[in-house]
């Protein structure tokens, strides 16, 4: 786009159509590259940001890149909406202890791993690698939806997945409050009562914030509305919502999460769900070719062995935690052997919690967390959604499926 701005005059509205369209068209067409080789959709999406972008063809350049973060910020809103599908009380009931155990557990074991990985073997100091560790306890749940959406994956496993994928981002975002908190007295070298309970206030905020729209939403809607009509308000409900969590400083992605969670519980209405569906593909293609293009390539010579070993250790991390955790639980082989490798996918929610890192960090340091997080965040959504569905087919999740549809269609 900006090789052709050269050349012709382009207006402002026309460069914003044909970038979108440029970004659709090479992300669906990349798909069709990837699924020669049986990989997963996100993989290709990424692989399109990568070629487009600053870092290989430069058809778009970073001021433009920079421009579409509110694209970001709406995929965002929805993925955690969506991720709050699935704390439903009813049928977590059954599997609750068990998922919040085997959430913690697998949580747990990356940040402590990563944590005291980092701080021996590099020397860093302790309050960094804990803020590390904290990032890479989180999972992009994004990756783990749409890989599952694509193969059209159900099964016990699954449900799993997705509830602990559901979980996992919640403690995740917790653990971030508490960690600045004492990253922040650290620096200051005072401790105070009220250093501790801001980060505490904050993430009551976002949860009450999420918890009164979702009632809100209720009175607007009903099931007897056109659908038209209910996912304009539902889009209302989450764009307001982000936007009042970004104006507070408090999290937009705890409290569009707590939206999700506590209106499946109140409503019942899960079709609501199946309708965001249909309008968050473009925007989810677009938020995974923009993340693509964000990573400047000779990043990951930056990074060096740092990058590299995070990226290996966090996997391993994941892996022991999930493994101890559905042992602890007594929970089907399938989960023991294969969950971790579900989990490996890392983008979304990290970078944002390592773009609020920053900010409590000096300078070097704060360079350092971003090179660290940003160069692994694409190795692991490069990898990360082969990963997801070598661990669906590995578990009889997609086989399973298969098999059922063709019996059906026998």
């Amino acid at each position: 786009m900006e090789y052709i701005s050269q050349f012709i005059s382009i207006p402002d509205s026309a460069h914003t159509i044909l970038l979108l369209t440029l970004i659709l068209g090479v992300g669906f067409l990349m798909t069709r590259v990837t699924k020669l080789f049986k990989m997963p959709h996100v993989t290709g999406y990424l692989l399109a940001g990568i070629l487009i972008g600053p870092s290989v063809l430069k058809w778009v350049d970073v001021e433009t890149v920079q421009r579409l973060d509110f694209v970001t910020d709406i995929a965002l809103a929805i993925i955690a909406f969506s991720v709050g599908k699935f704390f439903k009380i009813s049928e977590l009931k059954s599997n609750g202890v068990k998922a919040v155990v085997l959430t913690i557990a697998e949580a747990s074991g990356a940040l402590i791993i990563v944590t005291l990985s980092m701080h021996y073997l590099f020397g860093l100091p302790w309050p960094f690698c804990v803020l590390l560790g904290v990032i890479g306890s989180a999972t992009a749940p994004a990756s783990t939806m749409m890989t599952i959406r694509q193969y059209n994956a159900k099964g016990p496993f699954v449900d799993t997945i997705l509830q602990v994928t559901a979980l996992d981002d919640a403690f995740a975002l917790i653990a971030f409050s508490v960690s600045a908190a004492f990253l922040q007295a650290s620096e200051t070298g005072h401790l105070s009562l009220s250093t501790l309970l801001l980060p505490l206030f904050k993430n009551g905020l976002s949860i009450a914030l999420g918890f009164g729209t979702a009632f809100g939403l209720k009175y607007l809607i009903a099931k007897r509305n056109s659908d038209d009509h209910r996912l304009v308000v539902l889009m209302i409900a989450i764009l307001g919502l982000s936007g009042v969590c970004s104006v507070l400083s408090v999290s937009p992605l705890l409290s569009c999460m707590v939206l999700g969670g506590t209106y499946r519980n109140i409503s019942d209405d899960e079709q609501l769900f199946r309708l965001l569906n249909f309008f968050a593909p473009p925007v989810l293609l677009i938020f995974f070719v923009v993340s693509g293009m964000k990573l400047d390539l000779s990043m990951l010579r930056t990074a060096g062995l740092m990058g590299v070993f995070y990226f290996f250790i966090r996997i391993v991390g994941k892996y022991i935690g999930s493994y101890a955790g559905a042992s602890m639980m007594k929970m089907d082989k399938e989960i023991r052997n294969y969950l971790g490798m579900a989990l490996t996918p890392q983008a979304g929610v990290s970078i944002g919690l390592a773009a609020l890192g920053q900010r409590l960090l000096p300078t070097d340091m704060a360079v350092l967390l971003n090179t660290i997080i940003l160069s692994s965040a694409v190795l692991y959504e490069m990898t990360g959604p082969a990963l997801a569905k070598a661990s669906l087919f590995l578990s009889g999740s997609i086989a399973k499926v298969e098999t059922e549809s063709s019996g059906k269609r026998g």
